[in-house]
């Protein structure tokens, strides 16, 4: 007996869910199905990615929905695109046996006049995302005021994508006397506002410890030197040659760039970010799906709508800046029950953000090494050797076999398995022979770190001294920024970054020192030339990670509502507590002072833009935060 069968569902979805191949309903389809379906409630359903919670909603919605009432009855909003068409065809799919039933999906990159129109025609079922949505509303294309149920889908995404605004704005445009069913992998402050706001005495159901990580994922990291990471990344596509995985970059740029890297050394790879059009993207997916691409490199936005059963690993390339993203990201494999792994590549200042997520998703991650040249050859010969064992032979090859006989004749049976395993082998072999082992160079750097942490280690650090500061609108995040843009550094390459009003100090390891002095010394600023110098300054005492000191006064520029003077811009909106700076500090000699309203150049060309963010552009990025602590998140801006 299928135990769908036990939860009150009704002939025609059983009759989808057989047709589906679902056996057994999840933990979460469990427990939410049957609450959704005895009565209307209002629901907080805290799950996993990857757990079904689609189907836990999707099922009892269809259910309840009037078939003959051509009215829209129920909105379902969701972060992203994909994930909005993902949910509409498997609500299609629950459905084919319900007569009338319509569902249609609403999202940006497409016509609105045609979504429109379909919802016009009859749609008791909307799915959307947030920003689309609201523009229809505000358009008059549609009308939600007399719906029976919302459905949040993914909600602490949506909200950590900058949505808060849209979906407030559109759940006031729907009835009081509605359900509100909110499904999250997480719960932060900011879905639990929500729920407080426009729920009445939710149910509440959990799956698994709250924010905690799937049982069914384990967790590594690889300490590598910033500079290692794409070679760290290689290595691991080589010591797992069945690998079939998302790679997660913080940024549009840096998953374009590694996509092209992997594809240009010969990985089977591709980019998923939004910059590509939809159709793009829905190519995209359709070779990942379809196992052409072995390696797909995502940012965390476009990969919400992701959904490829046997994904074998995910892969941080770079560690996201909130922990409910490291286990969104996590959620993308070890799915249906089956096993997967989650590899983090960490350098060394970004080992505290392990501990974090380890509390937080109450599990334990298992440093590892990074495999070398001779392991990676041993895994691959070995592979290869198993891959021709379980080839299955297609006899319309039996017509050449005597032509191939002859080319091989005199060779012996070991003759033969050695050449044919080098074909493939002489590959890994010559390539790992010329390059350097990159675990061993990241262990002896470990054994600084352990006792001190990189930014506050001096030892083989070189201090620079450049003549611009706070006057010229940086502060210590927007001058990293700048400096590891225009040296085109990785984001740990510049450390121990202090602003004053004039000029500034910042370090890097000693391998970068002729490219900072050759770059930044021919980089101008408003018509001026930018000085760079190596300063016999240690930076004095202990800082954080961000540059800051630990006690005492701070070169950053104050933000608004810290308390103490400042130099420089204040930067309405800022959290955080900023510090004075130091108001006796005397530009060195030979370092000028900046016009205020200068602003740093923008390079030509690439991708890439030295222009730091300063108040009052138009452009301006949100400030990220590089720690995980408790400090409040800045609002991101809405992305659809």
């Amino acid at each position: 007996m299928n135990k769908f069968e036990q939860l009150g569902l009704n002939e025609s979805l059983l009759k989808a869910i057989l047709d589906l191949g679902f056996e057994n309903p999840s933990e979460v389809q469990e427990k939410a199905i049957p609450l959704l379906l005895e009565k209307d409630t209002d629901m907080v359903a805290l799950a996993q990615t990857g757990t079904g919670k689609t189907a836990a909603f999707g099922f009892p919605l269809i259910q309840k929905i009037d078939a003959d009432n051509r009215n829209t009855q129920a909105l379902v909003l969701s972060p992203t695109r994909e994930l909005c068409l993902q949910i509409t065809n498997e609500l299609k799919n629950y459905s084919k046996y319900e007569k009338g039933i319509n569902v249609v999906a609403v999202y940006g990159g497409a016509s609105i006049t045609e979504q429109a129109r379909d919802i016009k025609r009859g749609a008791q079922i909307i799915v959307a995302t947030p920003g689309r949505m609201q523009d229809m509303i505000n358009r008059g294309l549609v009308n939600i005021k007399n719906i029976d149920y919302c459905i949040l889908d993914e909600a602490d995404e949506m909200l950590n994508m900058g949505f808060y605004e849209d979906i407030v704005s559109i759940l006031s445009d729907t009835p009081d006397q509605k359900s509100t069913w909110l499904f999250s992998a997480t719960m932060p402050q900011e879905v639990a506002r929500i729920a407080k706001q426009f729920m009445s005495d939710p149910v509440e159901i959990t799956v698994g410890a709250k924010n905690s990580g799937s049982a069914t994922v384990s967790h590594e990291f690889y300490l590598v030197n910033a500079r290692d990471r794409y070679e760290a990344l290689k290595r691991l596509a080589d010591a797992n040659p069945d690998i079939f995985s998302v790679v997660f970059c913080r940024t549009k740029r840096d998953t374009q760039a590694v996509a092209e890297k992997l594809i240009e050394d010969g990985y089977s790879a591709a980019a998923l970010h939004g910059d590509l059009s939809q159709a793009q993207r829905d190519g995209v997916m359709k070779s990942f799906r379809g196992r052409q691409i072995q390696m797909l490199v995502a940012t965390d936005v476009a990969a919400r709508g992701i959904d490829v059963d046997n994904i074998t690993h995910v892969v941080n390339y770079q560690l996201p800046d909130e922990i409910e993203t490291y286990n969104h990201r996590s959620g993308r494999t070890g799915r249906a029950g089956k096993l997967g792994t989650s590899i983090v590549i960490v350098t060394k200042s970004e080992l505290r953000k392990i501990s974090s997520i380890e509390r937080i998703i109450k599990q334990k991650f298992e440093e590892k090494s990074i495999p070398s040249g001779i392991e990676i050859c041993e895994i691959q010969l070995l592979h290869l050797a198993n891959k021709i064992k379980d080839t299955e032979v297609d006899h319309e090859i039996d017509n050449y076999l005597p032509a191939i006989n002859n080319v091989l004749e005199g060779l012996s049976k070991e003759e033969l398995i050695k050449k044919m395993v080098s074909v493939e082998f002489n590959r890994f072999i010559a390539y790992y022979k010329k390059n350097r082992d990159i675990s061993s160079q990241a262990g002896e750097r470990r054994e600084r770190s352990d006792s001190e942490p990189r930014e506050f280690n001096n030892n083989g650090a070189v201090r620079y001294f450049v003549n611009i500061g706070s006057r010229d609108n940086f502060d210590w995040m927007t001058l990293k920024d700048y400096l590891k843009e225009t040296l085109d550094l990785g984001r740990d390459d510049v450390f121990k970054v202090d602003v004053k009003e004039g000029f500034s100090f910042f370090n890097t390891d000693p391998e970068h020192t002729e490219k900072v002095m050759e770059v930044l010394n021919n980089v101008q600023l408003e018509g001026r030339r930018i000085n760079v110098e190596i300063s016999k300054n240690d930076g004095g005492g202990r800082r954080d990670h961000n540059g800051r000191s630990g006690g005492g006064r701070s070169s950053g520029p104050r933000r608004e509502g810290s308390g103490g003077g400042s130099f420089g811009p204040r930067r309405e909106g800022s959290g955080g507590g900023g510090f004075r700076s130091d108001r006796n500090a005397a530009p060195r000699e030979g370092g000028f002072r900046s016009d205020r309203n200068s602003s740093a150049p923008k390079r030509e060309g690439g991708f890439r833009s030295s222009t730091p963010r300063t108040e009052g552009s138009s452009d301006r990025a949100p400030r990220r935060s590089e720690s995980f602590g408790d400090s409040p998140r800045p609002r991101r801006p809405r992305r659809d």
